[in-house]
């Protein structure tokens, strides 16, 4: 496994050996003993999510508060997204800073997001299948976001084109506007 990290502290992407012949491929997308030799905090991984996305279609910057915040795990199992996160850490030296990982299913790359980041994504094939683990479960009342055009954050998207973005993600807050609970 080959392990990358980013200036975002706590932000990891595991890129695994993939064991390919003439009848397929196989690699293993998680493992708590590898997690746990990284020094990562133990998570009991409560919920999985999977979504399915048009090119272009942006989902995020999301997140949830305290007490349902949540660290996830990341990945995509078909086609391609560039995976986005902001730094929401009030005390972090890269508060409001973001990082972009290109998320392939040929790679099969999993992206690890500590809890106190913004996350979202955006998919750059048709039927893009994305797949994630939540550390805690998806409470309505903890959700906040960012909203993922903010030009102070300067997120270069990579897609051409219009994005097709939700209605509840049009109207989430910019950085400036955000009181971070992180």
């Amino acid at each position: 496994m080959q392990l990358v990290t980013y200036p975002l502290a706590g932000l990891l992407e595991f890129r695994p050996r993939i064991f390919g012949d003439d009848r397929g491929a196989f690699f293993e997308s998680f493992s708590a003993r590898t997690m746990e030799g990284l020094g990562l905090p133990r998570h009991d991984w409560v919920q999985d999510n999977q979504s399915s996305s048009k090119a272009g279609t942006v989902r995020g910057l999301h997140f949830q508060r305290p007490p349902h915040a949540q660290a996830k795990l990341v990945r995509v199992a078909q086609g391609r997204a560039l995976d986005v996160v902001v730094d929401l850490r009030r005390d972090s030296p890269t508060f409001g800073q973001h990082a972009t990982v290109a998320l392939t299913a040929a790679l099969g790359n999993v992206l690890y997001v500590p809890i106190g980041f913004a996350h979202g994504f955006v998919a750059l094939e048709d039927d893009t299948l994305f797949l994630y683990k939540c550390s805690d479960y998806y409470a309505p009342a903890a959700e906040g976001g960012l909203r993922w055009n903010d030009p102070a954050l300067g997120i270069a998207w990579g897609f051409e084109g219009e994005a097709l973005v939700s209605p509840k993600d049009v109207i989430l807050p910019t950085l400036a506007e955000l009181d971070s609970p992180f």
